[in-house]
């Protein structure tokens, strides 16, 4: 390589399109107050700052190994370790003090994508100087580790800083969820504005530089006035990648939001914790200021002992809380496993609950069951309604715009929700509730980008005010945290299990139930009836006769609830009623079940026309069962002394049956149940005390499996209920 050196490329200027992609790391200059050259993977000299062969005393040339450029023999030996280490996963910069002239530097090597870095960054302390900052530096490291409260912690650490590096403003600053962060201690000169409490964008520091903070943990700006100067290396050579680097030139937005807020020199410690940007150690001067790289070196560790002390305080609260939550957690379950309600359980628990999770009310449901502990019943019911049919995962709500919004206006101070479905097919849930949080943010100056329009078009503009810009904001709860959640998860583990052996118990009751009702009770009910009957003949029209009817008629009764009690079983395991499809004609099937209507009910009218004949595919038994259910149905629910009519048509390739009853529409809300089991308005009915509330349930399956629909509808004063089934193929083709 002999080509003669030139500028390398440098990014584009900043604007409005390219700003979230500023490459911050590829700058193409440093800041000069000091001088750096970088060599390829073979040693040989790949590129320079300008000015750095006279500044250092050496002739550079591109392709030249970094032997033969009469290095001092420390920085030569600093090199030739980090050629020797960086094939290894590369290690820290390697650090030495050099005089070069009359000048003393702190020379930095690193490593890094296969190039390595020598910086010269000009020091204007002496060693001895330097010496006494450290030995300040270390005692503040002790004073920190003594520290047990995050707050305390970062109050001593800016005095710390302050102290030992001089800066007139030293701020610790916390990152929020949002990235947003808030100035949480200050310390400063007496006559500068205060920015303690203020808050501050996250757009005030974009992802790129976000970055940096965490892979290059120190940043300098020593003079917000310097002219950058540039790197020379061969054309078309790539950028060199100066993440790691000491005297990185910074972006012309930033130093310019600095100088806005009259800063002229800034100094940045990153605090990271598990690899996150946790917070940073920010300082400012309000004249140029230079700090020796051994001084930030200690002030990178007392950040680094910030962030362990942080993790060990933050560790250790969390291990108390998750100790707290696990015993909220065994007492729960202990009590679910004796109680026979489980919402009795959860309210008896409700306290620690609500205290474990830090929440200020608990609404628990099942089978549209609600109780509410912190919170009036209107509004629990209000939540337990807008929430999601089919979860089975934790609901997370953090604010209003987090819920339906037809549920918003009506959600008053509860607008943070923790749900846990711990029973989906029953509706179950436990909800932990959180009240909005009002909260006064001062921004540190308002908070939006500005735009200005320049030479070049449209660019960013940084804040030029700073005062404190208040706002209220409103809607939004607590952030639920990380170990809350990850109690709730663990709590919503617990409760599914204990749902789960609750479910699997019952039904193997319900199995031995069944087999007892399929069995064991209707040979005894077969022969209750064969009684009854006899009973009747032979009583003739006394007493004994009058008896036997009434026999035949409960043992009946209680046949026919046995047979829906095992429809309904084969239903809900996913079977099939078992039908067994050949050519029916629906016109004599219907007179037939009228007829049988008729003699068991001889007050009632029934109203019959058929149009016939009406054939379909089907299993005359079970149409039969779906006319009667719907009989009975207009019977039980139908105005007294008024006639049920019954109409058989045919129509548009479908045989067509439809009950009707005089009566009242069906309330929308009990219309949307209808064909559910055990409806309440069946099972609390005076004129069917014994119903269930199973008859058009099983009515609709036996209709789907004959591919045919049943509906619902109102009109003229009466409940209308038909059944639609499909054409047998021969006389749907007839015309």
């Amino acid at each position: 390589m002999s080509s003669t050196p030139e500028p390398m490329a440098i990014p584009q200027r900043v604007d409005l399109l390219n700003c979230a992609d500023e490459p911050i790391h590829l700058p193409g200059s440093i800041q000069p107050h000091g001088a750096l050259f970088f060599l390829d993977s073979d040693g040989a000299v790949e590129g320079w700052s300008a000015h750095a062969d006279t500044r250092l005393g050496l002739t550079l040339t591109l392709g030249r190994n970094y032997e033969q450029l009469g290095l001092p023999a420390s920085v030569a030996e600093l090199v030739h370790e980090t050629f020797d280490t960086m094939h290894e996963g590369g290690a820290a910069p390697l650090v030495a003090a050099v005089v070069i002239g009359a000048s003393e530097y702190d020379c930095v090597v690193h490593a890094h994508k296969g190039r390595v870095i020598v910086e010269f960054e000009a020091r204007e302390e002496s060693t001895d100087a330097v010496a006494l900052f450290a030995i300040k530096a270390h005692g503040s490291i002790e004073r920190l580790r003594r520290q047990k409260s995050i707050d305390g912690l970062l109050r001593t650490a800016v005095r710390q800083v302050r102290e030992f590096t001089g800066f007139d403003r030293v701020m610790a600053y916390r990152f929020r969820g949002d990235d947003s962060g808030n100035v949480v201690a200050e310390a400063r000169q007496d006559e500068l504005v205060a920015y303690l409490g203020q808050r501050y964008p996250a757009g005030d520091i974009p992802p790129q530089a976000r970055r940096l903070y965490v892979l290059n943990t120190l940043r300098m700006i020593a003079d917000m006035t310097y002219d950058a100067v540039p790197l020379l290396g061969a054309p078309g050579a790539p950028a060199l990648d100066m993440s790691y680097s000491v005297l990185r030139s910074v972006s012309p937005i930033h130093v310019e939001y600095l100088q806005n807020m009259g800063v002229a020199a800034s100094m940045s410690v990153s605090i990271v914790i598990n690899g996150r940007l946790w917070g940073l150690i920010a300082c400012h001067h309000m004249s140029p200021k230079r700090v020796p790289y051994s001084i930030r070196m200690a002030a990178d560790v007392l950040a680094q002992v910030i962030g362990s002390t942080v993790q060990s305080i933050e560790s250790n609260d969390q291990a108390a809380l998750v100790e707290r939550n696990a015993k909220v957690r065994t007492s729960l379950v202990e009590s679910l496993l004796l109680e026979e309600d489980p919402l009795e359980a959860l309210v008896k628990h409700g306290e620690g609950l609500m205290a474990s999770s830090q929440s200020q009310a608990m609404v628990v449901c099942q089978f549209e069951r609600v109780v509410c502990l912190g919170i009036d019943q209107d509004a629990g019911e209000r939540i337990v309604a807008s929430l999601p049919a089919d979860a089975h995962d934790l609901l997370l709500r953090k604010g209003v715009h987090d819920w339906p919004e037809q549920d918003r206006a009506a959600l008053g101070k509860w607008v943070g929700l923790l749900g846990l479905p711990f029973d989906p097919p029953s509706s179950g849930w436990c909800l932990l509730l959180r009240t909005e949080q009002v909260e006064n943010v001062a921004w540190g100056g308002r908070p939006e980008k500005s735009e200005q329009v320049g030479p070049m078009g449209a660019r960013l503009t940084p804040r030029g005010s700073f005062d404190a810009w208040h706002e209220t904001v409103r809607g939004c709860a607590h952030p639920w945290e990380d170990v809350i959640l990850t109690h709730a998860r663990l709590t919503l583990g617990e409760l599914m299990r204990v749902s789960n052996a609750r479910r699997a118990q019952t039904e193997t009751t319900r199995a031995q139930l069944l087999a007892m009702l399929g069995h064991d009770l209707r040979d005894p009910l077969h022969s209750i009836n064969m009684a009854g009957m006899v009973l009747e003949k032979t009583g003739g029209a006394n007493n004994k006769g009058t008896l036997g009817r009434r026999i035949q008629s409960s043992s009946n009764r209680m046949q026919r609830m046995i047979s829906q009690v095992l429809d309904m079983s084969r239903i809900d395991r996913g079977l099939s009623l078992g039908v067994a499809l050949a050519p029916v004609d629906m016109a004599p099937l219907v007179e037939d079940m009228v007829e049988e209507a008729r003699l068991a009910y001889p007050t009632i009218v029934y109203d019959l026309h058929t149009i016939g004949p009406a054939f379909v595919q089907g299993d005359d038994a079970r149409l039969g069962q779906v006319v009667s259910n719907l009989l009975s149905n207009a019977r039980h629910h139908g105005e007294p002394n008024q006639p049920i009519k019954i109409r058989l048509t045919v129509q548009d390739g479908m045989a067509e049956v439809c009950v009707s009853n005089a009566g009242a529409p069906i309330p929308p809300e009990a219309e949307a149940t209808l064909f559910n089991p055990y409806k309440r308005s069946s099972l609390n009915n005076p004129r069917n005390r014994t119903g269930m509330g199973l008859g058009l349930y099983i009515a609709q399956q036996i209709v789907r499996e004959h591919q045919g629909e049943i509906v619902y509808h109102h009109e003229n004063g009466r409940v209308i209920f038909t059944v639609k089934l499909p054409l047998a193929p021969r006389q749907a083709a007839q015309p």
